[in-house]
């Protein structure tokens, strides 16, 4: 595949990244959508969430100096990277929703289904309390990336955690202004969407993969850590990226060589129950980030941010096709990387 019929996915990466930002991420990664299937006057869906994802892994980058090293130097040795998957973090608080985002999950089920995904399968997590929702897409499941949104579950914790959850995450705001809501509703509807909504529309849809709510105040982030690292990391970080992940053939081999060239990855790589899924990362970059201490003071901390992961997928032989699953275990385990940091 190569991009020279992307032309509408290479124009919406480019209203927001520039020449030179599109240009560096075309270069880095491998293409979403296969020639001929960006062609047309309109934008179609499928290119909108292609643009979007590029756009995305764009930010995991400018905000993982770790992961920013690995693609600089896959690139440069002539290598692309095959964006399989991002993952986010909600909160579901006991009732109703999120502040003035809908309740957990669904703050992002809103933006995806539109944009042609669909629910795949649901994953429980007890250790972390929380359940994870994977999200493929419908016309290209393989090639543009999935989405991994987890949700925690305040309703399992105390009644310490929970008003504190309500707290810093009862502020949440939304997000997307009318004219995305607008947009959202054209593609999941299949009306013809030109450029210029898609195009004025993408980065307030952008925006949804990041913080809606105000500055935590640290004792109620230090409530929320005792009992949930996960909880701790939505309050600095919000919906953004948790991480985004490379799909590459041998994630065992590669593991091994950056362990070799001492970059900061996991000790052991998880394996899915089938075998099939093999997972990796690195630990999460740290960030400083800033607390109210009350009296309208704040004081700045350094907290895990977000990470990079590596996954290895095999065919599924009952199907013929790529094993696209995630695995509950797996997923545990990685998710460590934002506590081990």
């Amino acid at each position: 595949m190569s991009y020279r019929n992307e032309g509408h996915v290479r124009a919406l990466v480019r209203s927001v990244a520039g020449d030179a930002g599109a240009d560096k991420l075309f270069a880095a990664l491998a293409p979403m959508m296969p020639d001929g299937a960006d062609a047309g006057n309109t934008i179609s869906r499928a290119a909108f969430a292609a643009a979007m994802n590029v756009l995305l892994f764009a930010d995991v980058l400018d905000r993982v100096p770790s992961g920013a090293a690995y693609v600089a130097s896959t690139v440069a040795a002539g290598g692309t990277v095959c964006f399989d998957h991002g993952a986010l973090r909600t909160i579901a608080l006991p009732e109703g929703d999120t502040g003035g985002l809908p309740r957990g999950e669904l703050a992002f089920r809103r933006i995806l289904e539109p944009l042609g995904y669909e629910e795949a399968a649901q994953y429980p997590l007890p250790r972390l309390s929380m359940t994870g929702h994977a999200y493929s897409h419908r016309e290209f499941p393989e090639t543009i990336p999935q989405f991994f949104v987890s949700e925690l579950h305040v309703d399992l914790f105390d009644g310490a955690f929970a008003e504190a959850a309500a707290r810093v995450f009862g502020t949440s705001r939304d997000p997307l202004d009318a004219a995305a809501r607008d947009l959202l509703a054209r593609f999941a509807a299949g009306e013809p969407v030109d450029f210029a909504s898609a195009a004025g529309a993408m980065p307030v849809i952008l925006g949804a993969f990041g913080r809606q709510h105000d500055r935590p105040a640290l004792g109620d982030y230090e409530i929320l850590k005792r009992s949930s690292a996960e909880a701790a990391w939505i309050a600095t970080e919000g919906n953004a990226f948790n991480h985004a992940t490379d799909r590459v053939a041998d994630v065992a081999s590669l593991s091994e060589e950056q362990k070799a060239l001492g970059r900061p990855i996991k000790e052991r790589v998880e394996y899915s129950a089938n075998g099939r899924v093999r997972q990796t990362a690195f630990r999460a970059d740290m960030v400083e980030r800033e607390f109210d201490v009350g009296e309208g003071e704040t004081r700045r901390q350094i907290v895990p941010g977000s990470f990079y992961e590596f996954i290895s997928r095999d065919v599924d032989p009952e199907t013929g096709k790529l094993d696209l699953s995630f695995d509950s275990a797996n997923a545990t385990g990685i998710f460590a990387m934002t506590r081990a940091a």
